[in-house]
Protein backbone atom coordinates (compact mmCIF):
# COMPACT_ATOMS: atom_id res chain seq x y z
CA UNK A 1 0.00 0.00 0.00
CA UNK A 2 2.68 3.02 -1.48
CA UNK A 3 -0.74 5.03 -1.78
CA UNK A 4 -1.39 5.12 2.46
CA UNK A 5 -1.08 8.90 2.50
CA UNK A 6 -2.79 9.64 -0.92
CA UNK A 7 -5.36 7.19 0.31
CA UNK A 8 -6.24 8.70 3.66
CA UNK A 9 -6.08 12.28 2.21
CA UNK A 10 -9.21 10.61 -0.41
CA UNK A 11 -11.10 9.31 2.99
CA UNK A 12 -10.54 12.91 4.78
CA UNK A 13 -11.81 14.68 1.30
CA UNK A 14 -15.02 12.45 1.55
CA UNK A 15 -15.68 12.65 4.47
CA UNK A 16 -15.51 16.40 4.77
CA UNK A 17 -17.65 16.85 1.89
CA UNK A 18 -20.22 14.38 3.07
CA UNK A 19 -20.07 16.33 6.53
CA UNK A 20 -20.99 19.49 4.98
CA UNK A 21 -23.80 18.41 2.67
CA UNK A 22 -25.12 16.49 5.69
CA UNK A 23 -24.92 18.79 8.98
CA UNK A 24 -23.20 22.20 7.17
CA UNK A 25 -20.20 23.93 7.88
CA UNK A 26 -16.88 22.05 8.23
CA UNK A 27 -15.79 19.25 10.62
CA UNK A 28 -12.86 20.27 13.03
CA UNK A 29 -11.39 17.17 14.19
CA UNK A 30 -10.32 13.61 12.69
CA UNK A 31 -9.57 10.34 14.43
CA UNK A 32 -8.14 7.56 12.07
CA UNK A 33 -7.10 3.78 13.39
CA UNK A 34 -5.43 1.10 11.53
CA UNK A 35 -6.47 -2.20 10.67
CA UNK A 36 -4.33 -5.16 10.94
CA UNK A 37 -3.19 -8.10 10.20
CA UNK A 38 -1.67 -10.92 12.05
CA UNK A 39 1.35 -12.04 10.67
CA UNK A 40 1.67 -15.52 13.13
CA UNK A 41 -0.34 -16.54 16.48
CA UNK A 42 -3.68 -17.31 15.71
CA UNK A 43 -6.57 -18.09 18.34
CA UNK A 44 -3.93 -17.57 20.87
CA UNK A 45 -4.62 -14.23 21.92
CA UNK A 46 -7.56 -15.34 24.13
CA UNK A 47 -5.81 -17.76 25.57
CA UNK A 48 -3.29 -15.76 27.34
CA UNK A 49 -0.48 -16.61 24.72
CA UNK A 50 1.16 -14.08 21.84
CA UNK A 51 -0.01 -12.64 18.61
CA UNK A 52 2.32 -11.03 16.21
CA UNK A 53 -0.01 -8.32 13.69
CA UNK A 54 1.33 -5.34 12.34
CA UNK A 55 -1.08 -2.74 11.71
CA UNK A 56 -2.25 -1.45 8.31
CA UNK A 57 -1.99 1.07 5.39
CA UNK A 58 -6.07 0.70 5.72
CA UNK A 59 -7.62 2.87 8.17
CA UNK A 60 -10.87 4.32 9.19
CA UNK A 61 -11.47 7.80 10.24
CA UNK A 62 -14.10 10.18 12.26
CA UNK A 63 -14.47 13.28 11.63
CA UNK A 64 -16.57 15.61 12.96
CA UNK A 65 -17.30 18.67 16.01
CA UNK A 66 -19.44 19.42 18.90
CA UNK A 67 -23.22 20.51 17.93
CA UNK A 68 -23.76 22.88 21.39
CA UNK A 69 -26.84 19.98 21.92
CA UNK A 70 -27.47 16.83 23.58
CA UNK A 71 -27.46 14.86 20.41
CA UNK A 72 -25.23 12.56 18.99
CA UNK A 73 -25.44 12.86 15.02
CA UNK A 74 -23.18 9.82 13.31
CA UNK A 75 -23.31 8.78 9.80
CA UNK A 76 -21.46 6.32 7.94
CA UNK A 77 -20.29 6.40 4.38
CA UNK A 78 -19.51 2.65 4.13
CA UNK A 79 -21.40 0.99 0.99
CA UNK A 80 -21.17 -2.38 2.84
CA UNK A 81 -23.19 -1.44 6.62
CA UNK A 82 -26.18 -2.73 7.28
CA UNK A 83 -28.92 0.35 6.90
CA UNK A 84 -29.68 3.19 8.35
CA UNK A 85 -26.47 4.61 7.78
CA UNK A 86 -27.54 7.82 10.12
CA UNK A 87 -28.09 7.30 13.87
CA UNK A 88 -29.28 9.60 16.20
CA UNK A 89 -29.41 9.48 20.06
CA UNK A 90 -28.93 11.60 23.26
CA UNK A 91 -25.90 11.70 25.02
CA UNK A 92 -28.20 12.25 28.01
CA UNK A 93 -29.13 8.58 27.83
CA UNK A 94 -25.06 7.43 27.27
CA UNK A 95 -25.40 5.38 30.07
CA UNK A 96 -28.39 3.23 29.22
CA UNK A 97 -27.63 2.75 25.65
CA UNK A 98 -27.84 -0.80 24.21
CA UNK A 99 -26.94 -2.86 21.09
CA UNK A 100 -29.44 -3.33 18.69
CA UNK A 101 -30.08 -2.22 15.00
CA UNK A 102 -27.90 -1.34 12.91
CA UNK A 103 -25.50 -3.40 14.11
CA UNK A 104 -22.78 -0.93 12.59
CA UNK A 105 -23.91 1.68 15.44
CA UNK A 106 -23.39 -0.96 18.31
CA UNK A 107 -19.58 -0.13 18.35
CA UNK A 108 -19.92 3.56 18.44
CA UNK A 109 -22.26 3.12 21.43
CA UNK A 110 -20.04 0.91 23.09
CA UNK A 111 -16.90 3.23 23.15
CA UNK A 112 -19.36 6.08 23.66
CA UNK A 113 -20.48 4.39 26.87
CA UNK A 114 -17.05 3.34 27.67
CA UNK A 115 -14.82 6.40 26.87
CA UNK A 116 -13.65 7.84 29.99
CA UNK A 117 -14.40 11.32 30.91
CA UNK A 118 -17.78 13.16 29.62
CA UNK A 119 -19.39 13.24 26.22
CA UNK A 120 -20.56 16.80 24.34
CA UNK A 121 -23.24 16.20 22.01
CA UNK A 122 -21.27 15.99 18.31
CA UNK A 123 -22.09 15.23 14.80
CA UNK A 124 -19.66 12.87 12.93
CA UNK A 125 -18.82 11.07 9.96
CA UNK A 126 -17.35 7.62 9.72
CA UNK A 127 -15.31 6.56 6.59
CA UNK A 128 -12.83 3.64 5.68
CA UNK A 129 -10.56 1.58 3.79
CA UNK A 130 -10.45 -1.48 5.95
CA UNK A 131 -12.59 -4.03 4.04
CA UNK A 132 -15.45 -5.05 6.34
CA UNK A 133 -15.91 -8.89 7.38
CA UNK A 134 -12.63 -9.48 5.54
CA UNK A 135 -10.32 -10.69 8.89
CA UNK A 136 -8.28 -7.65 9.01
CA UNK A 137 -10.23 -5.98 12.02
CA UNK A 138 -12.29 -3.50 10.80
CA UNK A 139 -14.44 -3.16 13.86
CA UNK A 140 -11.33 -2.47 16.04
CA UNK A 141 -10.61 0.25 13.89
CA UNK A 142 -13.52 1.83 13.67
CA UNK A 143 -13.49 1.63 17.55
CA UNK A 144 -10.42 2.63 17.98
CA UNK A 145 -10.80 5.72 15.81
CA UNK A 146 -13.86 6.58 17.55
CA UNK A 147 -12.24 6.66 21.01
CA UNK A 148 -9.58 8.75 19.50
CA UNK A 149 -12.14 10.93 17.71
CA UNK A 150 -13.61 11.98 21.24
CA UNK A 151 -10.41 12.17 23.00
CA UNK A 152 -9.69 15.21 20.89
CA UNK A 153 -13.00 16.50 20.89
CA UNK A 154 -13.40 16.90 24.71
CA UNK A 155 -9.60 17.71 24.57
CA UNK A 156 -8.55 14.56 27.25
CA UNK A 157 -6.33 12.26 26.25
CA UNK A 158 -5.03 11.37 29.65
CA UNK A 159 -5.36 7.84 29.39
CA UNK A 160 -2.52 5.20 28.21
CA UNK A 161 -2.92 3.22 24.61
CA UNK A 162 -2.88 0.68 27.25
CA UNK A 163 -6.40 1.70 28.36
CA UNK A 164 -8.22 3.25 25.34
CA UNK A 165 -7.24 -0.58 23.58
CA UNK A 166 -9.04 -1.77 26.88
CA UNK A 167 -11.85 -0.07 26.94
CA UNK A 168 -12.36 -0.71 22.95
CA UNK A 169 -12.02 -4.50 23.78
CA UNK A 170 -14.93 -4.29 26.62
CA UNK A 171 -16.78 -2.29 23.68
CA UNK A 172 -16.82 -5.26 21.28
CA UNK A 173 -17.77 -7.42 24.43
CA UNK A 174 -20.79 -5.41 25.77
CA UNK A 175 -22.58 -3.74 22.39
CA UNK A 176 -20.91 -6.61 19.55
CA UNK A 177 -21.47 -9.80 21.40
CA UNK A 178 -18.06 -11.03 20.26
CA UNK A 179 -15.81 -12.07 22.95
CA UNK A 180 -12.62 -11.27 21.54
CA UNK A 181 -9.12 -11.36 22.61
CA UNK A 182 -6.84 -7.83 23.39
CA UNK A 183 -4.87 -8.55 20.06
CA UNK A 184 -7.37 -6.04 17.41
CA UNK A 185 -7.58 -3.00 20.06
CA UNK A 186 -4.01 -3.42 21.48
CA UNK A 187 -1.88 -3.61 17.74
CA UNK A 188 -4.22 -0.70 16.18
CA UNK A 189 -3.84 1.41 19.33
CA UNK A 190 -0.02 0.69 19.95
CA UNK A 191 1.11 -0.04 16.33
CA UNK A 192 4.38 1.23 15.22
CA UNK A 193 5.60 2.35 11.19
CA UNK A 194 7.84 -0.48 10.17
CA UNK A 195 7.41 -2.91 12.79
CA UNK A 196 5.35 -5.57 13.83
CA UNK A 197 4.62 -5.90 17.71
CA UNK A 198 5.05 -9.41 19.33
CA UNK A 199 1.94 -9.00 21.83
CA UNK A 200 1.95 -10.96 25.46
CA UNK A 201 -1.73 -11.27 25.86
CA UNK A 202 -1.38 -12.33 29.96
CA UNK A 203 0.28 -9.24 30.72
CA UNK A 204 -0.10 -6.78 27.58
CA UNK A 205 3.72 -6.35 27.71
CA UNK A 206 4.42 -5.66 24.09
CA UNK A 207 8.43 -6.04 21.97
CA UNK A 208 8.95 -4.33 19.16
CA UNK A 209 9.70 -6.93 15.79
CA UNK A 210 11.71 -4.74 13.17
CA UNK A 211 10.54 -5.82 9.71
CA UNK A 212 12.75 -4.09 7.17
CA UNK A 213 14.29 -6.13 4.41
CA UNK A 214 13.62 -3.85 1.60
CA UNK A 215 13.42 -7.03 -0.58
CA UNK A 216 10.50 -9.06 1.14
CA UNK A 217 6.96 -7.74 1.16
CA UNK A 218 3.31 -9.15 2.66
CA UNK A 219 0.67 -9.47 0.16
CA UNK A 220 -3.00 -9.67 1.66
CA UNK A 221 -5.37 -11.47 -0.37
CA UNK A 222 -9.08 -11.43 0.17
CA UNK A 223 -10.81 -14.10 -0.45
CA UNK A 224 -14.10 -12.03 -0.58
CA UNK A 225 -15.91 -14.96 1.33
CA UNK A 226 -17.48 -12.86 4.25
CA UNK A 227 -18.13 -14.23 8.05
CA UNK A 228 -19.34 -12.81 11.29
CA UNK A 229 -17.43 -13.66 14.54
CA UNK A 230 -20.55 -13.10 16.42
CA UNK A 231 -22.41 -15.70 14.52
CA UNK A 232 -21.23 -18.84 17.18
CA UNK A 233 -18.12 -20.16 16.15
CA UNK A 234 -16.10 -17.69 17.81
CA UNK A 235 -17.92 -18.51 21.03
CA UNK A 236 -17.43 -22.34 20.78
CA UNK A 237 -14.17 -22.88 19.96
CA UNK A 238 -13.12 -20.30 23.09
CA UNK A 239 -15.17 -22.31 25.07
CA UNK A 240 -13.55 -25.59 23.86
CA UNK A 241 -10.43 -24.29 24.70
CA UNK A 242 -11.62 -23.51 28.09
CA UNK A 243 -12.73 -26.87 28.17
CA UNK A 244 -9.09 -28.32 27.07
CA UNK A 245 -7.21 -26.29 29.67
CA UNK A 246 -9.69 -27.86 32.71
CA UNK A 247 -8.34 -31.29 31.73
CA UNK A 248 -4.92 -30.06 31.66
CA UNK A 249 -5.56 -28.97 35.00
CA UNK A 250 -4.43 -25.03 33.56
CA UNK A 251 -6.00 -21.66 33.99
CA UNK A 252 -5.44 -21.53 30.62
CA UNK A 253 -3.72 -23.51 27.16
CA UNK A 254 -0.83 -20.92 27.93
CA UNK A 255 0.44 -22.77 30.47
CA UNK A 256 0.26 -25.87 28.91
CA UNK A 257 2.79 -28.07 26.85
CA UNK A 258 2.67 -30.70 23.76
CA UNK A 259 3.99 -33.13 26.25
CA UNK A 260 1.18 -32.42 28.63
CA UNK A 261 -1.03 -32.95 26.16
CA UNK A 262 0.69 -35.46 24.48
CA UNK A 263 0.77 -37.80 27.79
CA UNK A 264 -1.20 -41.25 27.08
CA UNK A 265 -3.19 -40.89 30.28
CA UNK A 266 -4.37 -37.61 29.19
CA UNK A 267 -4.75 -38.44 25.57
CA UNK A 268 -7.28 -41.28 26.40
CA UNK A 269 -8.86 -39.20 28.33
CA UNK A 270 -9.63 -35.87 26.37
CA UNK A 271 -12.09 -35.87 23.42
CA UNK A 272 -10.32 -36.21 20.09
CA UNK A 273 -12.16 -32.68 19.07
CA UNK A 274 -10.94 -30.57 22.50
CA UNK A 275 -7.24 -32.81 22.07
CA UNK A 276 -7.06 -31.17 18.14
CA UNK A 277 -8.04 -27.64 19.49
CA UNK A 278 -5.66 -27.61 22.61
CA UNK A 279 -3.00 -28.53 19.90
CA UNK A 280 -3.41 -26.00 17.78
CA UNK A 281 -3.28 -23.11 20.44
CA UNK A 282 -0.11 -24.89 22.03
CA UNK A 283 1.48 -25.12 19.12
CA UNK A 284 0.58 -21.90 17.80
CA UNK A 285 1.98 -19.60 20.75
CA UNK A 286 5.60 -21.49 20.47
CA UNK A 287 5.34 -20.96 16.30
CA UNK A 288 4.80 -17.07 17.43
CA UNK A 289 7.09 -16.61 19.60
CA UNK A 290 9.63 -18.61 17.53
CA UNK A 291 8.31 -16.77 14.18
CA UNK A 292 9.51 -13.22 16.29
CA UNK A 293 12.81 -14.26 16.91
CA UNK A 294 13.41 -15.40 13.20
CA UNK A 295 11.36 -12.66 11.59
CA UNK A 296 14.04 -9.85 13.65
CA UNK A 297 17.08 -11.97 12.54
CA UNK A 298 16.35 -11.67 9.02
CA UNK A 299 15.41 -15.45 8.58
CA UNK A 300 12.25 -14.57 6.35
CA UNK A 301 12.67 -18.27 5.25
CA UNK A 302 12.37 -20.06 8.02
CA UNK A 303 9.43 -17.51 9.32
CA UNK A 304 7.64 -18.53 6.20
CA UNK A 305 7.81 -22.25 6.77
CA UNK A 306 6.03 -21.51 10.55
CA UNK A 307 3.81 -19.26 8.33
CA UNK A 308 2.65 -22.96 6.32
CA UNK A 309 2.38 -24.95 9.46
CA UNK A 310 0.06 -22.32 11.18
CA UNK A 311 -2.48 -22.64 8.18
CA UNK A 312 -1.91 -26.66 8.44
CA UNK A 313 -2.61 -26.33 11.64
CA UNK A 314 -5.66 -23.70 11.62
CA UNK A 315 -7.36 -26.09 8.89
CA UNK A 316 -7.04 -29.56 10.71
CA UNK A 317 -7.02 -28.98 14.13
CA UNK A 318 -8.85 -25.61 14.86
CA UNK A 319 -11.28 -25.84 11.74
CA UNK A 320 -11.80 -22.19 11.13
CA UNK A 321 -10.05 -22.50 7.84
CA UNK A 322 -12.62 -22.81 4.54
CA UNK A 323 -12.04 -24.14 1.10
CA UNK A 324 -11.73 -20.30 -0.61
CA UNK A 325 -8.61 -20.07 1.88
CA UNK A 326 -6.45 -23.31 1.82
CA UNK A 327 -6.96 -22.78 -2.26
CA UNK A 328 -5.33 -19.33 -2.28
CA UNK A 329 -2.44 -20.67 0.39
CA UNK A 330 -1.81 -23.73 -1.83
CA UNK A 331 -1.57 -21.47 -5.60
CA UNK A 332 0.65 -18.90 -3.67
CA UNK A 333 2.71 -22.07 -2.41
CA UNK A 334 3.63 -23.15 -6.28
CA UNK A 335 5.06 -19.62 -7.05
CA UNK A 336 8.62 -18.74 -7.06
CA UNK A 337 9.82 -16.29 -4.57
CA UNK A 338 7.08 -16.94 -1.72
CA UNK A 339 8.09 -18.01 1.10
CA UNK A 340 5.11 -18.84 3.39
CA UNK A 341 1.22 -18.29 3.40
CA UNK A 342 -1.63 -18.24 5.92
CA UNK A 343 -4.87 -17.52 6.55
CA UNK A 344 -5.46 -14.60 8.49
CA UNK A 345 -8.37 -13.68 11.00
CA UNK A 346 -10.90 -15.31 12.67
CA UNK A 347 -11.44 -17.71 9.97
CA UNK A 348 -14.44 -18.66 7.68
CA UNK A 349 -13.08 -16.46 5.46
CA UNK A 350 -11.69 -13.43 5.24
CA UNK A 351 -7.80 -12.95 3.99
CA UNK A 352 -4.73 -14.99 4.04
CA UNK A 353 -1.19 -13.52 4.24
CA UNK A 354 1.40 -14.17 2.06
CA UNK A 355 5.31 -13.78 2.33
CA UNK A 356 7.09 -13.04 -0.84
CA UNK A 357 10.02 -11.29 -3.06
CA UNK A 358 8.83 -7.86 -3.86
CA UNK A 359 9.70 -8.25 -8.04
CA UNK A 360 7.38 -11.63 -7.55
CA UNK A 361 4.13 -10.07 -6.32
CA UNK A 362 2.91 -9.47 -9.75
CA UNK A 363 3.71 -13.17 -10.57
CA UNK A 364 1.36 -14.20 -7.40
CA UNK A 365 -1.13 -12.08 -7.92
CA UNK A 366 -1.87 -13.06 -11.56
CA UNK A 367 -1.26 -16.72 -10.31
CA UNK A 368 -3.96 -16.34 -7.66
CA UNK A 369 -6.20 -14.31 -10.77
CA UNK A 370 -5.92 -17.43 -13.16
CA UNK A 371 -6.31 -20.11 -10.68
CA UNK A 372 -8.52 -18.71 -7.86
CA UNK A 373 -12.24 -20.06 -7.91
CA UNK A 374 -13.79 -16.50 -6.89
CA UNK A 375 -12.48 -13.24 -6.88
CA UNK A 376 -9.97 -12.19 -5.37
CA UNK A 377 -8.81 -8.54 -3.83
CA UNK A 378 -5.24 -7.50 -2.77
CA UNK A 379 -3.17 -5.09 -0.60
CA UNK A 380 0.65 -4.44 -0.85
CA UNK A 381 1.20 -4.34 2.85
CA UNK A 382 3.83 -2.70 5.25
CA UNK A 383 3.33 -2.18 8.77
CA UNK A 384 2.51 1.14 10.10
CA UNK A 385 1.36 3.44 12.15
CA UNK A 386 -1.01 2.67 14.90
CA UNK A 387 -3.95 5.61 15.68
CA UNK A 388 -3.64 8.84 15.85
CA UNK A 389 -5.12 12.58 15.21
CA UNK A 390 -5.47 13.98 11.79
CA UNK A 391 -5.21 17.56 10.55
CA UNK A 392 -8.29 19.05 8.89
CA UNK A 393 -6.54 22.25 7.73
CA UNK A 394 -5.97 21.94 3.91
CA UNK A 395 -9.64 20.93 3.71
CA UNK A 396 -11.33 23.76 5.59
CA UNK A 397 -11.56 27.23 3.67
Amino acid sequence: MERSQTQINELLQKGVESFKALFGGYPEIAGCAPGRVNLIGEHTDYNDGFVLPMALPMVTVVIGKKNNSDDCRIKTLSENSDNPSLIIFSISERQSLKPGNPKWANYIKGVITNFKGNVPGFDAVITTSVPMGGGLSSSASLEVATYTFLEALTEDSSQKLEDKALMCQKAEHEFAGVPCGIMDQYISSLGKEGHALLIDCRTLEAQLVPINDPNLVFVITNSNVRHELGGGEYAIRRKQCEEAAQYLGKSSLRDASLGQLESLKLRDAIPDIIYRRARHVIGEIARTIQGATLLASGDSESFGQLMYLSHQSLRDDYEVSCAELDELVEIAKQVDGVLGSRMTGGGFGGCTVTLVTKSKVDDLINRIKENYSQTATFYIAKPSEGTHVLSLNEYIK
